[in-house]
């Protein structure tokens, strides 16, 4: 059985890290932005772990850098909560960002254009949300504007999940798309024009429809819940 008491190398636990976010080899090696070729080296102890790389696990999976060197401490240590503008939700869990449920994040999904796989850390939680039909590999952010309104309010919540696999997409469903100069939170229509096209598709009317290729996104996350809720003193 994987636990911390058995990871008694850098590799170990790093194993550990790969089995408990249910990520291949190539998946982490993405998330935490190397070249997945080089994975299995470092695993085998063909490269020699740097603490360049070391710290590039600790940014981009909010773990604790003590941990991952010697072992010495939790590999998820408690935070504080982070105050945002909106607010916690509504029966939120804030401060044990251990606590049973899914994770929360200070993120505008709609803001910016990083993949937010990089943006998914420790710092950036500010709670957690124990909601039914969600699985682990999901999270919850925050999205701005109108676009969406009326089905998603500007301020509201989505949880998400990430695809990995562009050939699975849910058509008429809701997604968050990573585009290089976006983020964008849409409808998924099959362009019929266009065997390798997709077009988004606003809620509001006010937003006109755009039309791009498969080969422009980055990054899709399937919009699994949406969380709209109004925070009364």
């Amino acid at each position: 059985m994987t636990n911390t008491e058995t990871n008694v190398t850098i590799p170990d636990r790093i194993r550990f890290l790969m089995s408990r976010q249910h990520m291949s080899q190539q998946q982490f090696a993405q998330r935490v932005g190397i070249n997945p070729s080089n994975m299995s080296k470092f695993l085998s102890g063909k490269l020699p772990i740097t603490d360049g790389f070391i710290n590039k696990i600790v940014v981009n999976m909010g773990v604790s850098k003590q941990w991952l060197v010697d072992g010495s401490d939790v590999p998820f240590p408690k935070v504080h909560a982070v105050p945002v503008a909106n607010g916690p939700l509504p029966g939120m869990e804030c401060g044990d960002k251990s606590a049973r449920g899914i994770p929360v994040y200070d993120i505008n999904v709609s803001a910016g254009c990083t993949e937010l796989s990089r943006l998914f850390t420790a710092d950036r939680i500010i709670g957690s949300l124990d909601l039914p039909g969600l699985g682990d590999d999901c999270c919850i952010v925050r999205v701005g504007g109108d676009s969406m309104w009326p089905v998603i309010k500007d301020g509201g919540y989505v949880a998400i999940r990430r695809i990995n696999d562009m050939r699975h997409i849910f058509w008429g469903q809701i997604y968050v798309i990573i585009m290089e100069d976006y983020r964008l939170v849409k409808y998924v229509r099959r362009n019929m024009a266009d065997a390798d096209g997709m077009i988004l598709h606003s809620a509001n009317p006010d937003y006109d429809d755009m039309e791009i290729s498969r080969s422009e996104v980055m990054g899709l996350y399937l919009v699994e819940m949406i969380i709209n809720c109004d925070i009364r003193c």
